[in-house]
This record gives C-alpha cells, sequence and structure tokens, in this order.
C-alpha cells in the first residue's frame, strides 16, 4: 500500500509540473500574440493619424519684394513723423513724434504703414520712414563695424578718437530671430534695391558684408574733427587726402552726408561657405553662416585715394555720370563684382570708396540724422489674414 501510495504522489508531481510548462507555454504565446497585435495596432495608428509639422511659407516664391514680409519689422522716423488714427492725411492725428522714434510695423497699404507705437495703433506715411534691414534681408551677413570698434583709418593709419572705438549702440535682442540682431536703419524705398544686390550677388555663391547704412550726425563730426587734426599732424594722412584731384570732402563729408539722409549704405563682398534655411513666425529665411570676404582694393573704411573708384571725381548727384568714368587701378575683380551687383540694381557708386553706394532716385526728407537708433522693436512675421 505504501509502495502504491508513492507512485500514485509521484504521478500527481509529474502532471502538476506537466501542467505548470502548459501554462507557461501558452502564456507565452497568448503574450506574443497580444504583443504583435498591439505592436500592429500602433503601427496603424501612427500611420493613420501622422503628426502634422507646420509648413513654413518662402516669402519669395511668393513673390516677394524682400527676402521676409514687412509685418513684424522695426519702423523709425528718419524726419519729424504724424502718426494718423487712419491712412488718410484728414483723419485725427494721434501724435506727432521726433526723428529716431521706433514702433512696430504691422501692415502696408499703399503709402501708409499701420504701426503699433506704445502699444497704440496708428498710421504713417513711410516715406519719411526707415526700416531695420537684418529684417526683412536676414541672408546679408552685418558687421557694423562703427558701432563696437571702428575700422575708420587714413593711409592706414588710426585716426585718433576714432578707429577702434564704439560710436554708438546697434545691436539689441530681436523677437523676430529670438537672438541678438544688429539694429540697422535704411530708409524704406532704398530696402528694395539692396534685397536686389543680394540675389544677384546669392545667385553667384557670394553675399553682402554690410559695415553701415545709417549714421548719426555727431558721429559723422567727430570723424571729420579727427580726421582734420590727424592730416594737419601727418604729412602721409594729408598727402593720402589731397592728391590731385581729390580732397577731405571725397573721404568723408563735411556736413549732412547721405548716412545720416538713409540714401546710403557702405558694403564689402564674400564668398559664401555655408548657408541655412531658418524659420521665424510663419515664414522661412536663409542665412549665410560661415562666409570669407574677399580680398578688396583696401580694408573697409580706409579713407585715402587708394581707396577710390574711379581716377577722377564724378558729380555725386548724378545717376548717370558714373557710366562714363575710368575705373581707379586700385579696383580689382571683386570691387568691380560688387559694383555690378549693386548698379544693376539702380545703386550709384561714387567716386573716393568702393564700398559706398546712394540711392539717388529718392526725394530727401529733410533728416539730418542728428539722433541715435538704438532699440529693436521687431516682432515675428504673420501671415495677413
Amino acid at each position: 500500500m505504501k509502495r502504491k501510495r508513492l507512485k500514485r504522489n509521484k504521478l500527481k508531481w509529474i502532471i502538476g509540473l506537466l501542467s505548470l510548462i502548459i501554462i507557461f507555454a501558452l502564456s507565452f504565446i497568448v503574450y506574443k500574440i497580444y504583443f504583435q497585435n498591439n505592436e500592429f495596432d500602433n503601427e496603424k495608428i501612427i500611420v493613420d493619424n501622422p503628426v502634422k509639422e507646420k509648413v513654413y511659407i518662402n516669402y519669395l516664391d511668393e513673390g516677394g519684394k524682400l527676402e521676409l514680409p514687412i509685418n513684424g519689422s522695426s519702423g523709425f522716423a528718419s524726419a519729424p513723423l504724424t502718426i494718423y488714427s487712419q491712412p488718410n492725411t484728414s483723419s485725427d492725428i494721434i501724435y506727432r513724434v521726433n526723428p529716431g522714434y521706433g514702433f512696430t510695423i504691422l501692415s502696408e497699404q499703399g503709402d501708409w504703414w499701420q504701426i503699433n507705437f506704445e502699444n497704440e495703433l496708428g498710421w504713417v506715411l513711410h516715406d519719411n520712414c526707415f526700416i531695420n534691414l537684418p529684417d526683412i534681408i536676414p541672408s546679408i551677413v552685418y558687421d557694423i563695424s562703427n558701432s563696437y570698434s571702428s575700422k575708420l583709418k587714413s593711409s592706414y593709419l588710426d585716426i585718433p578718437n576714432v578707429t577702434n572705438l564704439s560710436h554708438y549702440d546697434a545691436q539689441e535682442y530681436s523677437k523676430r530671430f529670438n537672438k541678438d540682431m544688429y539694429i540697422v536703419p535704411i530708409l524704406y524705398e532704398m530696402a528694395p534695391k539692396i534685397f536686389q544686390t543680394q540675389q544677384l550677388a546669392l545667385k553667384e555663391g557670394n553675399t553682402l558684408i554690410v559695415y553701415e547704412a545709417f549714421r548719426p550726425l555727431e558721429v559723422q563730426k567727430r570723424i571729420v574733427d579727427n580726421l582734420r587734426q590727424l592730416s594737419i599732424d601727418n604729412s602721409k594722412v594729408l598727402e593720402g587726402l589731397t592728391t590731385y584731384p581729390w580732397n577731405i570732402g571725397w573721404f568723408i563729408s563735411t556736413s549732412v552726408s547721405n548716412h545720416q539722409k538713409g540714401l546710403a549704405v557702405d558694403m564689402s563682398l564674400g564668398k559664401v561657405n555655408n548657408i541655412e534655411v531658418r524659420t521665424a513666425g510663419d515664414y522661412e529665411y536663409k542665412v549665410v553662416t560661415d562666409y570669407t570676404e574677399y580680398d578688396m582694393p583696401t580694408e573697409i573704411h580706409e579713407l585715402s585715394v587708394d581707396a577710390v573708384t574711379f581716377k577722377m571725381p564724378v558729380d555725386s548727384k548724378s545717376t548717370t555720370a558714373w557710366l562714363e568714368s575710368e575705373l581707379s587701378d586700385h579696383m580689382n575683380e571683386y570691387a568691380i563684382k560688387l559694383q555690378k551687383y549693386a548698379t544693376n540694381s539702380g545703386l550709384i557708386p561714387i567716386a573716393s570708396e568702393w564700398w559706398h553706394f546712394n540711392d539717388l532716385s529718392i526725394v530727401w526728407n529733410g533728416s539730418n540724422g542728428n539722433y541715435y537708433i538704438e532699440n529693436n522693436f521687431s516682432g515675428l512675421p504673420k501671415i495677413q489674414k
């Protein structure tokens, strides 16, 4: 009896073990079936409900006259400016503001901008207004050297109280690009020509390098006074400024210059090594992230006969006289290429500085540049509804 009981217990133990093995195997099979089905369902959910990525607009593909739309850009009064309640001069006057006053541009309607100024809305005629160039042409390389360490020299010598010094603030945080950006004011009517110049450069793998647009009158006077004194103290500088047929006035205007009027830009040319597509608001834009500046006739802002564009002075108020002028022996292929881009876009070179270009098609609005522009009012560019 005892032996039969042992055999029975052993049989129960074997049956129990086999049952556990069968249960474990069945559980594993069920788990695999569930896991595979669940994985399939997840894939199906991903395919049936894809995550939609934001689609950004290429403003140029839409026929834009700039790289980014003007809405959200910083604007500035270049002369005394009247702000109206509606886009007509018969509407109520809200404010009259002084030159240098800044605001955010919201939209454009003919000759008018709707603006946000101190959280209020109004309308201004934009022919008296600057726009901030980096807001609308971000692919240009901006290096506003007079704002941090002036490169101005004469006959390759430092100008006392000028060279290597900062003469105004020109960088501030921009909500448009979410980083510190240069503030580079230019009259709005001139901006499309600078835009076209940059597009011509980009097509050939090049980029503009803008060193200055608006320059405050006080800074202009500082340069003039110290350059004059240096020419008195140093015969080499005097010779570099006055060798026939030139004089100091060709290298630095001794009165109000086109830089104060918002009609001038100083720029060089570089080879694009890398360019990236980035986004701001509803739009995408290109930015040059690496470049090599070409060897130009001189360093930027070298005030001497070595920097002259033409062999003889040219009527600075004429839009065509430069066409019949003979290039200086100092001009090289890159300076000539820069000039080609600029003049094909409607800008006019000056005789004494290879880097300086004017827009002579704009009627001067009376701005004398006796103010500073140092604040950024930029916001994100949005689709206009």
